[in-house]
């Protein structure tokens, strides 16, 4: 099992469908990788062209023979508009699949998709926008960090 981190570059959307009648929206977007969560800042009054600027990172495993083919390894994005009085609006979302920068990963020690443009859709897959996010994925050296608990042939 390799373990490493990925990492997610939260840049900003555009063209996105609003949801609000009076002002602009407030969106904000939900990260999700397996069971792990993670929640950007509300872009507030930003409307349908958000910028958040924002990393996210998560611990990620990574089987070292694939056997798991029903594991998708995909990263989730859900923008929402917070409202104030009232439940917070579905926007849209948008799946990506890490699968091949995480075994690039693994095999290289690092990789990288470049910020990208993903379509942002609704429930019944319609178009609904677009995000931009970069990723990355970083093994973690595993021999390294167990050479440094070591300290003088003891074992911290």
């Amino acid at each position: 099992m390799t373990r490493g981190t990925l990492e997610v570059l939260l840049v900003d959307a555009s063209k996105l469908k609003d949801t609000d009648f009076f002002g602009k929206m407030d969106p904000y977007v939900i990260i999700q990788f397996g069971n792990q969560k993670r929640k950007s800042t509300v872009a507030r009054g930003e409307g349908k062209a958000p910028v958040w600027n924002e990393k996210f990172t998560f611990d990620v495993e990574y089987p070292d023979n694939i056997r798991d083919e029903h594991h998708q390894y995909k990263l989730n994005l859900t923008i929402m508009d917070k409202d104030r009085f009232s439940r917070d609006d579905f926007v849209g979302e948008s799946t990506i699949y890490v699968k091949d920068v995480l075994s690039l990963g693994v095999e290289n020690g690092r990789s990288e998709v470049r910020t990208s443009k993903y379509r942002v859709v609704r429930h019944n897959k319609t178009y609904s926008g677009e995000i931009r996010v970069g990723i990355s994925f970083t093994r973690k050296d595993t021999k390294a960090d167990e050479k440094a608990n070591y300290l003088g042939g003891w074992k911290q």
